[in-house]
């Protein structure tokens, strides 16, 4: 096993652990005591030699028994410490509402006058927000020049965790900062669900914003009216700070387009307008315990039941100790009443029958054992970023039975996080041919993937079929949903394809990268218009002015480009 893997032990009442150590001393003490005290009386009544043969001056079973009482205590001593260790998990039932968190993911975010900066503040507060909540349904949405969803409303913890953890602010499309749009796409998100909970908007921002006022208080009041709670949250200092920049492995400050250092600042007042112009709260910059205030914010909505899926990262495993203790301690009093019964028919000999409470005991004890025992959820530990552990917990409970589509398509998720990329397309494409539905959907997305980051892999000799593979998939896949974004791109980076690196020179080489790039459609694909047809060639192209105009440090439309 790798030990890297082992769930941590903790305990509840650390300071218990001394009487583990003294419990045994103290009955090893005592038990020297008492036999010590039983020798001098003897030796009141007759010589040693006399007293061999009138009474049995020794225990015969006195180191044993000894032995026993000294295990008891000290499995005691450790039950009482209240140790912790494993992963659980259970429905359980619970009420929340529907939030959509909007995160301010623009480079004035990556400011370190809140340390370490501003939107890792943000993160910690949002991992705090939902582990108050976690009947709550929550969508993530990234803000910047323009507004993007991350997650729809969502009680998955794995994949909020998943995107927090990539959240930067190449993420976003367009530089800049505007709240309104931001504002505008959760109200939309949230009036879109379906449920009888209220909902809630809560912004979490630094409040510097390069678009008139009025828009921002606009879209506040529509939410506002249409039901949504708006609650704004400021992040970083009013003296402001410089912005870093990381360029390869040097790191230099931000600068505007007449080359001054930029100095972003906390702007509270757009702020707390918005939230005024909602009916909602303003929670500032200074305040402490960002999270419980928004949680105390939303205490009033209405909530829905719903069942979660609770994780306990600590279970209680007293009973793994408790119960040998207690199985020692009943066979150690059966064993001396037995011996104090000369009538007895068990003081003839061992008895071959065991007492019933004993028997009761003992079989109890490994279907407790076996209660207690959690194995780790793989889709926990991928969550928490250990791969390789849930990799080995999938492929775990493959071996055991578990065969189904969806534990397959788990593993082969997982293999795509260590890189095993060509065993992941191999298995992915076997749970495409054997399932339907969203799982084949995902399958096929998830195939296209492997292929078109192998096909994009340096001195590749098969990127050739690994592109044609990544098109076939994307095809098949946008052929049933014409508009997801993210496999048109996908599809476009595996129409493109990088040139060849290294190898031939001159004219020739470029020749035969054009050929190369015709053959996909002499080959039955897609040509050039029905590809820019079926990917909405009018959204690409404003990506690529975007990218171009970031790429050249240009500002983008309409504002500043942090």
């Amino acid at each position: 096993m790798n030990l890297g893997t082992l769930p941590p032990l903790i305990f509840d009442m650390p300071w218990l652990l001394l009487a583990a150590v003294l419990l045994p001393v103290a009955v090893w003490w005592m038990r020297s005591v008492r036999s010590r005290q039983r020798r001098v009386r003897l030796a009141r009544y007759a010589e040693s030699s006399a007293l061999r043969r009138l009474v049995m001056v020794a225990d015969p079973d006195e180191r044993g028994r000894t032995l026993r009482l000294v295990l008891i205590a000290m499995l005691a001593g450790l039950a009482l410490s209240g140790p912790r260790w494993g992963l659980a998990h259970g429905p359980v039932s619970a009420r929340g509402i529907d939030m959509a968190i909007a995160i301010d993911a623009s480079l004035s975010m990556m400011a370190p006058d809140e340390r370490p900066s501003r939107l890792e503040r943000v993160k910690q507060e949002v991992r705090r927000l939902r582990a108050m909540s976690q009947a709550d349904r929550v969508a993530l949405i990234a803000f910047a020049g323009r507004s993007y969803i991350l997650t729809p409303l969502t009680s998955d913890d794995g994949a909020i965790e998943l995107f927090l953890d990539n959240l930067d602010p190449s993420v976003v499309g367009q530089a800049g900062s505007s709240i309104a749009r931001a504002i505008r796409q959760g109200t939309e998100l949230l009036l879109a669900s379906d449920g009888s909970a209220d909902r809630a908007l809560v912004l979490m921002t630094d409040g510097e914003a390069f678009e008139p006022a009025e828009d921002v208080k606009a879209a506040a009041t529509e939410a506002g009216v249409k039901g949504v709670s708006l609650v704004t949250v400021g992040f970083g200092t009013t003296q402001g700070s410089t912005i870093p920049i990381q360029d390869g492995s040097v790191t230099r400050e931000k600068r505007d387009d007449d080359g001054k250092i930029v100095i972003t600042r906390y702007s509270p007042e757009l702020l707390e307008e918005a939230a005024k112009a909602a009916g909602g709260t303003f929670i500032p910059a200074d305040a402490s315990d960002k999270a419980t205030r928004v949680r105390g914010a939303l205490r009033s909505l209405r909530t829905a039941k719903r069942n979660v899926d609770s994780r306990e990262d600590h279970v209680p495993r007293y009973l793994w100790l408790l119960l040998p203790a207690l199985a020692l301690l009943a066979y150690d009093t059966w064993w001396l009443t037995r011996r104090r019964a000369p009538n007895d028919a068990a003081s003839r000999g061992p008895s071959t029958i065991p007492p019933v409470a004993l028997l009761l005991l003992l079989g109890a004890l490994p279907v407790t054992l076996m209660s207690c025992k959690q194995a780790p959820d793989p889709a926990a530990l991928f969550a928490e970023g250990n791969v390789q552990a849930a990799i080995a917990g999938y492929r775990a409970q493959i071996a055991n039975g578990d065969t189904t589509v969806r534990t397959r398509y788990n593993l082969g998720t997982a293999l795509i996080g260590a890189d095993s990329l060509k065993a992941a397309a191999e298995l992915l494409d076997l749970v495409r041919r054997d399932s339907d539905g969203e799982t084949r959907m995902r399958a096929r997305f998830n195939v296209g993937y492997t292929s078109l980051v192998m096909g994009r892999t340096p001195q590749n000799p098969e990127a050739e079929a690994d592109f044609a593979a990544a098109r076939a998939a994307y095809r098949a896949f946008l052929t049933d949903r014409p508009s997801d974004a993210d496999a048109k791109w996908n599809y476009e980076l595996a129409l493109r394809k990088p040139p060849p690196q290294g190898g031939g020179g001159g004219g020739g080489g470029d020749s035969q990268n054009d050929k190369q790039d015709e053959q996909p459609q002499n080959q039955g694909g897609l040509d050039q218009k029905q590809a820019e047809a079926l990917l909405n060639s009018a959204a690409r192209e404003e990506r690529d002015v975007q990218g171009r105009k970031q790429r050249q440090g240009r500002t983008p439309p309409g504002g500043k480009d942090w």
